[in-house]
């Protein structure tokens, strides 16, 4: 039995999700999958994944070979390119996660640049507002907002953001004076269900300390795009993350206020496998998407 070339099927049925479409992914026969998982199953002495007819699904040994597998055939693939000296001309798949409007506006022109900079490399970018396992999803790199976990990853930090408390002109028009944090209980509040924007603000500053409010929602919605849509629209105050609000405030849509109490930065971070930091394209994305993504104004 050829191991490497088993574990390469074995890897690939577990991502295809079934026998046959991983001989399609591979160009096999249907057969000779089979065969090659029966042998891998008989050489461990184990089962790696229980077969119906109608779904296929992984043994507990086989979620743990799998990730094995992986990490082997990745360090494989690195010293192999080391070798053949594809540093200067970079191919294979990217695969990249990202939040979803960050994603959009400032990790997807990067990466259309390091296609247009490397013409072998295809890249796979999924948008999505929820933390996803690298190794589960067979992900390359992450762009993280927030904190992070201990996790065993690596992290490069390419910026930071902070949230901001923002109204229409109008709407601030309406008021009898500035706005005071103590008065925001009191306004009318466009929330959402996302970074410390629920029914509750919190508010971290150097200087004043953590602060709490309680506000009034007159519109909860789903999307920081939507508070924002809403608040230009003069339902009330909204707390977004700088970013999501930067256009609106640069075109005299909203205008920011109490700055002084959310001066806290949110440390933004591209996070990558270990068992990948020595892939040529994987190293070069971030180094590559590292120093665009610092020199943006907005996440400064």
């Amino acid at each position: 039995m050829d191991q490497l070339r088993a574990m390469t099927v074995f890897v690939e049925v577990a991502e295809a999700g079934s026998l046959s479409a991983a001989a399609r992914r591979l160009g096999e026969p249907l057969t000779n999958v089979s065969r090659l998982l029966s042998q891998l199953e008989v050489h461990l002495n184990c089962t790696l994944v229980d077969r119906t007819t109608r779904r296929m699904n992984l043994t507990d040994a086989g979620r743990d070979y799998l990730a094995t597998c992986r990490q082997v055939l990745e360090a494989l693939e690195g010293a192999e390119a080391r070798i053949a000296g594809q540093s200067s001309e970079l191919s294979g798949e990217l695969a990249i996660t990202a939040p979803v409007s960050f994603g959009r506006l400032h990790l997807l022109p990067v990466m259309t640049a390091f296609l247009a900079a490397y013409p072998r490399i295809t890249a796979r970018l999924q948008l999505m507002d929820r933390v996803v396992d690298l190794i589960e999803e067979d992900l390359d790199v992450a762009l993280r907002i927030g904190e992070l976990p201990d996790s065993g990853l690596l992290a490069t930090r390419v910026g930071a953001l902070h949230l901001v408390v923002c109204a229409s002109p109008d709407f601030l028009q309406r008021l009898r004076g500035p706005a005071t944090l103590a008065e925001i209980g009191t306004l009318d509040c466009v929330t959402f269900a996302g970074m410390q924007s629920g029914a509750r603000w919190v508010f971290k500053s150097k200087r004043h300390g953590r602060k709490t409010v309680r506000v009034r929602s007159r519109l909860s919605v789903n999307t920081a795009e939507a508070a924002v849509e809403a608040a230009v629209a003069g339902v009330g105050l909204t707390r977004v993350l700088s970013y999501q609000a930067r256009a609106a405030i640069d075109a005299g849509h909203l205008v920011p206020i109490l700055e002084r109490f959310d001066d806290t930065r949110i440390p933004i971070h591209l996070v990558y496998r270990p068992s990948r930091s020595n892939t040529p394209r994987v190293r070069e994305f971030v180094r590559f998407a590292a120093e665009r993504l610092r020199a943006q104004p907005a996440l400064r």
